[in-house]
């Protein structure tokens, strides 16, 4: 089935920054208007011979932003990142045109939790630019605190680092952790280690947050979220406050 144009833009690849073998991110043009608020997702897809492969992947740009931008892991047995990998600037990608998700910031509460692992930080990035700008123009005044909690298993995994470290040296209303999960093959990283969500308990308390006064938000990997939803769980998060973003499934084991 061909893509039709009332469903799909033929998003242009404009930018693409390689950051590891398996992770990249790249800015697309989208060749038409798109509106999204941060959080959300677009759905991704290449037109095959024989069928179209799509993929949601949540936007890192802020709605502020001319272009769309994505952070990508290759998972070599998946259908469509391999595709998306052999794509350079100056490519089209389909793109569908209406944003999708409600993994938006739910201002309720003044607090939120985000927790991620690697390209779980995307999300999060959109929510940054956006009250970044906000701030600097007058529509934010800082009544929200933002408390990020990011894990990889090496540092150059990290996207964002210096973006994130950059907004919050400016503004008063960003908290920060990122840690590497695998310290002995990354000399060079002087920072936190460990599992992000074997730190969560030790970053709630110390940033005094808790099921009663925040709300979470966990994105990426299926087991972190898991490991993570029970650590909260323990501390007073009910499910209404609580933000889930799975990037995978994991498969069913036979047995």
């Amino acid at each position: 089935m061909a893509a039709t144009d009332e469903k799909f833009f033929h998003a242009k690849i404009t930018r693409r920054v390689d950051l590891a073998p398996d992770l990249w991110t790249i800015r697309v043009q989208p060749q038409g208007d798109f509106k999204f608020v941060p959080g959300q997702y677009a759905t991704l897809g290449i037109q095959g011979v024989e069928k179209r492969s799509e993929r949601p992947y949540s936007i890192v740009s802020s709605p502020h932003e001319d272009e769309i931008e994505f952070f990508f892991e290759l998972v070599p047995e998946g259908e469509l990142t391999p595709q998306l990998y052999k794509l350079q600037v100056g490519d089209h990608v389909l793109m569908r045109k209406a944003a999708k998700g409600r993994f938006t910031l739910d201002t309720r509460r003044n607090h939120h939790l985000l927790i991620s692992t690697v390209t779980g930080l995307a999300p999060f990035v959109s929510y940054l630019r956006t009250l970044h700008k906000d701030w600097k123009e007058g529509r934010f005044t800082g009544e929200h605190n933002l408390y990020l909690l990011n894990g990889a298993s090496r540092s150059w995994e990290f996207g964002y680092l210096e973006e994130v470290q950059k907004i919050a040296a400016e503004f008063p209303w960003l908290k920060h952790v990122f840690t590497v999960s695998r310290p002995w093959d990354d000399d060079s990283w002087k920072g936190e280690v460990g599992r992000v969500d074997e730190l969560i308990r030790k970053y709630t308390d110390q940033w005094g947050l808790s099921g009663t006064n925040a709300v979470a938000y966990i994105c990426g990997h299926p087991q972190m979220i898991e490991n993570g939803k029970g650590i909260l769980q323990r501390i007073g998060f009910t499910r209404e406050f609580m933000k889930e973003e799975i990037y995978w499934i994991p498969p069913k084991t036979q047995g």
